[in-house]
């Protein structure tokens, strides 16, 4: 028999991971701080929470997936948080990505109470929660993996246990590290082909399969032609992480010099009033500096 699962925040990607829970069987409770939200999902068969205390008691496994560190922290030990209301040998899966040290204290306090936690941010953008196909990074005790893969089979397809608690966010940082990168590099390389009169589209065929291709590339490349500033991934949760990837590489020590210019660039779009655009639109920084525009319309 599968285990109840309350999930706590569905905005832009709980909402699919808490849906391909429901499609795989789960009997699931929702809260979300905008109730309105938790429509579509009681309408497809939830149940809902009046509170993350009221959902932590109805449920075996907590799921909490919300934009930053202070969210995590109200939903979970705050007032009517998940602390509250969870018993004995329940288990919370945080799917936030949020600050490492963040994690452990928050686990510190759960274990006062007999409960584990696991840190478990995922990558893969709305696309992926839709799809089922996230990337998910866990940190936590085995026994406690080896519990929840079910329910993380459910909403990914790659699932990696890094190591202790507060490993599986360091290992999110790593990922948008490569994640920008990745973003800033597409941007200059489309800058200059606009600048060399080429078809962006040929092109975009002739690389994506090289050794140059990426995920960001083949996803974001083709929405950057067409000027699609939808976001799989918004700016102003880009720059969130980013600032936990700045703040942790400073305690460690680690120059991270290239993720610094792409944090500086993404704010001048924020005072642009972008930040709710896809992260790729960090081309329009480079776009603003050169004052060359990506059209390939002839």
């Amino acid at each position: 028999m599968s285990e109840t699962v309350g999930f706590i925040g569905l905005g832009i990607m709980g909402r699919g991971m808490a849906a391909n829970l429901l499609k795989a069987g789960f009997d699931l409770f929702v809260w979300n701080r905008t109730a309105e939200k938790m429509k579509p999902l009681v309408a497809a068969g939830a149940k809902a929470a009046d509170s993350p205390a009221n959902l932590a008691a109805r449920s075996d496994v907590i799921i909490t997936c919300v934009s930053d560190t202070p969210d995590v922290e109200a939903v979970i030990l705050g007032e009517n948080g998940v602390i509250h209301g969870v018993g004995e040998g329940k288990l919370v899966i945080d799917m936030s990505t949020i600050s490492p040290q963040a994690t452990r204290r928050i686990a510190a306090r759960l274990a006062e109470k007999g409960v584990a936690m696991l840190d478990a941010p995922m990558s893969g953008s709305s696309e992926g929660a839709e799809q089922g196909t996230l990337s998910i990074m866990v940190g936590g005790a085995a026994k406690d993996v080896e519990r929840a893969m079910p329910i993380f089979q459910a909403m990914g397809k790659t699932i990696a246990h890094i190591g202790g608690q507060g490993d599986g966010q360091s290992a999110k940082i790593v990922n948008q590290i490569l994640v920008v990168g990745n973003t800033l590099a597409m941007g200059e390389a489309l800058l200059f082909g606009q600048a060399a009169g080429l078809d962006l589209e040929k092109t975009l065929a002739a690389v994506t399969q090289g050794a140059a291709g990426s995920w960001m590339l083949s996803n974001r490349g083709p929405q950057i032609l067409k000027r699609d500033w939808r976001p799989g991934f918004t700016i102003d949760l880009q720059q969130k992480d980013l600032r936990l990837a700045l703040g942790a590489a400073d305690q460690l020590g680690t120059p991270l010099m290239g993720t610094a210019i792409i944090f500086n660039l993404y704010r001048t779009l924020q005072a642009r009033g972008l930040g709710k655009q896809g992260n790729h639109a960090l081309i329009k920084a480079l776009e603003f500096l050169a004052d060359i525009r990506i059209d390939q319309e002839k």
